[in-house]
Order: C-alpha cells, then sequence, then structure tokens
C-alpha cells in the first residue's frame, strides 16, 4: 500500500512539495482500492510514467474539432487503436455517434444543428439543474415537497398538476445536451430506435402510441406497445413502481413523469419489454413508455439511464453485465467512439479512482484532488474540490469547476498561451478564455491534467483542451460555477478519446486514454 500511495504521489509530483498536502487522502484512495481487489500498482505504474514523460504541450489538428458541415463524411469504419476482447456472452458493444454528425442517424433529421450559443445556454441550463437537483438531494427533500415546488411554480404540466395529483415529478436535466446516442431495440420484433445515452439520469424512455396529448418530433416512428408481443404495463401494485423516485397510478397501472431543467417532460407508462443492445437481448426491461412528452429532446427517441439508481439500466442488469460499462466519446463529429456492457479486466493503462457512492444517488461521484498545466501543479487547495465534490456526466459539454479551482486554471493556461504566442479572441457564452487560430492548421497547447483520489490523472485529450467553435474562436473548454459550494461536473468535451469505465460492484471510476 505504501508503494501504490507513493507511485500515486509521482502523478501529482510536479508542484515540488505540492504533492505533499494529498498524502493523506492517496493513502486512504490506496487502501481502498486494495480492499476491492483492484491492482493498485498498476495505478502507480501509469502515474510514474506520466511523470517520466513529463511532456509539457499537446497538439491540437484544428480540423478535426470543428463542427461536421454538409460536406462532411462519417469516418466510422475506423477501428478503435485499442482492441477490446471480451469473452462469449460476456458483454456486448455499441456504437455512439455525435447526434449532429455525418454518422448520426439523426443526421438529416434535424435540418441545421444548433448554434454554438445555443448550445452552450443549453448546457448552462443542464449544470445549474444538476447542481439544483443535488442540492436538493444534501437537503434530504421529500418527494411531496418537490411535487409542490414543481406545481407551485408552473414547471408541472397544469393537465396533470390539477386534475392528476397521483402522477409523479421528479427532477431531472436538462436533455437538449444530451449530444451523443446510441441505437437500441424494442419489442418483439425489435424496432430501432436512436437515443440519448445518459449517465446522469436512471430511468429509460422512449415516445409511445398514441399520444394522449402531444408527443414532439423525432426521426424514428414512434414505439407502438400494441405491436410487441412481450410489452406489458407495469401494476401499481409491484415492487417495481416502488422502484420510480416517486410514481402515480392510472387504472391499476403503474405511471412515471420525469419533469427536466428546461421545463421539457415525459409522462406515460411504466411498463417493460424485451430491449435488443447490439446482438444481446434483455427480457423484461422497465422503461417509460411516454404518451404525453414536450420538449427539445433533438428529435431522439428518447433517453438510455445509465445512473445508478435500481431503475437504471446497469443496475437492472447487474446479474449480466455485473454493473459495469464503459464509454469512449470521439474526438471528431466524422468519428465513432462505442458504449460497451459487461465485466471485463480493465485497460493496461486504466487509471482508477474509487466512485464516491456516499455522495448520494443516481450520479456517479469521483474524488478530484487537483490540477496540473504543464508542469505545474496548480495551488489549490484540496477542501476546494471537497467541499461539494465532482461527478463525472455524459450529457454535459463543458466541465464545471470550483471558481477559485477554474481562475488558477485560467491563469496558468493563459500565461502559456501568451507564451506561445496566440493571440485572444472575444468570449463565447459561457466561456471567457478564447483564442483566434485562423490560418493555423496545426497548434500546440499546454497539457491539462485533471488529479483525482488514488493517483489517477486523466490527462485531456487535445480535442477536449479547446472548444472550437471556429478557428477564430477556440475557446479553453472549462468553465467557473456560481459558488465553490456547487458541485464540480466533468464533462464531455474533456473525456473525448478516453474509455471511461464505471464499475458499480467494486465502486470504482476508471479513465483509459487513446481507447477511440
Amino acid at each position: 500500500m505504501a508503494e501504490a500511495a507513493a507511485s500515486a504521489r509521482s502523478c501529482v509530483g510536479y508542484g515540488g512539495g505540492g504533492g505533499c498536502f494529498l498524502r493523506r487522502r492517496l493513502l486512504a484512495a490506496a487502501a481502498y482500492l486494495a480492499a476491492v481487489g483492484l491492482a493498485a500498482a498498476a495505478l502507480g505504474a501509469t502515474a510514474a510514467n506520466d511523470a517520466a514523460e513529463g511532456r509539457v504541450h499537446v497538439t491540437l489538428t484544428v480540423a478535426d474539432v470543428l463542427a461536421a458541415s454538409s460536406s462532411s463524411s462519417c469516418d466510422g469504419a475506423t477501428p478503435p487503436p485499442r482492441e477490446h476482447k471480451r469473452g462469449a456472452g460476456s458483454g456486448t458493444r455499441m456504437t455512439i455517434v455525435h447526434r449532429h454528425g455525418p454518422c448520426s442517424p439523426l443526421a438529416d433529421a434535424h435540418g441545421n444543428p444548433p448554434s454554438q450559443e445555443d448550445i452552450l445556454a443549453a448546457d448552462q441550463s443542464r449544470a445549474e439543474s444538476i447542481q439544483r437537483r443535488v442540492s436538493a438531494m444534501a437537503t434530504s427533500r421529500q418527494p411531496t415537497e418537490l411535487m409542490k415546488s414543481a406545481a407551485a411554480s408552473g414547471a408541472l404540466p397544469a393537465s396533470l398538476s390539477s386534475s392528476t395529483p397521483s402522477l409523479p415529478v421528479s427532477s431531472g436535466r436538462a436533455l437538449d445536451t444530451g449530444n451523443y446516442v446510441v441505437t437500441i431495440g424494442l419489442g418483439t420484433p425489435a424496432s430501432q430506435y436512436t437515443v440519448v445515452f445518459d449517465t446522469g439520469s436512471d430511468t429509460t424512455w422512449v415516445q409511445c402510441r398514441p399520444c394522449v396529448v402531444v408527443c414532439y418530433k423525432q426521426k424514428d416512428r414512434l414505439f407502438d406497445p400494441a405491436k410487441s408481443s412481450t410489452y406489458s404495463n407495469i401494476s401499481c401494485a409491484s415492487s417495481y413502481c416502488s422502484d420510480l423516485y416517486i410514481h402515480g397510478c392510472a387504472g391499476g397501472h403503474c405511471l412515471y413523469d420525469v419533469q427536466y431543467g428546461d421545463g421539457s417532460y415525459t409522462v406515460g407508462f411504466f411498463a417493460q419489454d424485451t430491449l435488443t443492445l447490439s446482438s444481446d437481448s434483455i427480457k423484461g426491461f422497465r422503461f417509460g413508455c411516454g404518451e404525453n412528452n414536450r420538449g427539445l429532446f433533438g428529435r431522439a427517441a428518447g433517453l438510455l439511464g445509465l445512473g445508478r439508481g435500481t431503475t437504471s439500466l446497469p443496475v437492472q442488469t447487474y446479474d449480466r453485465y455485473g454493473g459495469v460499462f464503459e464509454h469512449c466519446l470521439p474526438a471528431s463529429y466524422t468519428r465513432t467512439g462505442y458504449l460497451d456492457f459487461g465485466p471485463d479486466s480493465p485497460a493496461a493503462n486504466a487509471r482508477l479512482t474509487p466512485m464516491l457512492t456516499e455522495n448520494g444517488p443516481t450520479f456517479y461521484y469521483v474524488g478530484m484532488t487537483g490540477i496540473r498545466v504543464g508542469r505545474q501543479l496548480l495551488p489549490i487547495p484540496p477542501s476546494v474540490f471537497s467541499t461539494a465534490g465532482t461527478l463525472v456526466d455524459s450529457g454535459t459539454v463543458i466541465t464545471r469547476l470550483p471558481p477559485t479551482a477554474y481562475s488558477a486554471l485560467r491563469s496558468a493556461f493563459t500565461k502559456d498561451m501568451a507564451a506561445l504566442g496566440y493571440k485572444k479572441a472575444p468570449a463565447l457564452s459561457i466561456l471567457d478564455t478564447c483564442y483566434d487560430l485562423t490560418g493555423r492548421r496545426e497548434v500546440a497547447l499546454p497539457r491539462v491534467s485533471l488529479l483525482f483520489l488514488g493517483g489517477a490523472c486523466l490527462d485531456v485529450d487535445a480535442s477536449g483542451i479547446l472548444y472550437v467553435a471556429s478557428p477564430s474562436q477556440a475557446c479553453l473548454g472549462f468553465a467557473a460555477n456560481e459558488d465553490d459550494g456547487d458541485v464540480g461536473i466533468i464533462g464531455n468535451t474533456q473525456l473525448k478519446t478516453y474509455g471511461v469505465l464505471y464499475d458499480i460492484g467494486k465502486r470504482v471510476v476508471g479513465f483509459s486514454p487513446g481507447a477511440c
């Protein structure tokens, strides 16, 4: 354990004595990792390799991170650099695509993609919604209080709040920023649906026939329960109905209702049917069959819930997949990533950190401990990160940091970019540190590393350091929270090209560089 801790400290050792204040945290984390049977020594080896390499800059090809144009083609045939070998029946792999890119089944369905300003505004709405939900969990607000609050504020549709008080209300996130999608099969025979996958939500749902009130426009045909021989509604008396955060009842059938932070919502029956993931069939999978749905869902058919709650896909399929899944988000709009389900040994280069399940339900909390820019460990007290905690969220675009941490990152990054001779550009929405890269095909950027308990490092890929709206406006892809007390969020921009492993049983999150 002492060797693991020493190796882990090497990951943050560039700051001279700065690594020492993490000693107690890392020793505790190493003990935890050893207790659940993980190879802590492998963590130290990876960290030591990073320290030995001492790379200060990374190279970004600007064209790779620009939004796809109408002339872009899908490069989805390119295999991931690292081969994943799985035993027969041990897991399955699905393809992930950016829903606005040429590889997306929705590519010809949504016309012009939203503007960068719209994407970032929706992302801010999502981040604020997550923070409100985490705050509500921390203060142990009761479901009845949430329902009354939603009805009073007008968030609950009037037709439901007045005439159907037994319908549930649960806090959710804005979905318009859920910008990566997968294709699932539902029913018998199976019909194909393109859905947003979301680690920040538990309940899976799709739009269903008939639309009792309204359904938003989607690319795929609505799911028709009458055409599936294996569909059935869940009874109000079933324990499965009680698994919902709040549940309602109509005609003896269980009802669900999810309200999102931007005013969107989905309402319908809680049901079960056969779910198809690639070649795997999951019988009796429980999901929401939405008959009243309104909002900015990007013409996806619904949502695949990958949180830690009882109704989530990883928990429902625990006996089959062991509560393990991994995703890799592609660096470019024109490439594909993957979503894997099932137990497998972590990649040799995986950097593992404890999943802090005591912080609350649904979300995947991790212990962030510091930030490094180039060789410099930034002088940020550990308490800045531990005060509100940090979670990993596949649906948030831009990583949110405590203001104290963001200020230190921005200062160091700005200094290094000035030394490299880059010209500043106007701010873009929530992004305040931008540069003009006009005429540059490749650019050198300061390496940015996020540090976690257990010695894990996420050396952000070059494609995730800058958020490139256009060659003339490329911005540092991080933003500050309103207050140091707001939960930090690791967003999908910074997760690009990493195999992000979630193991609910062993309670770890892992980061494997160069996975796609």
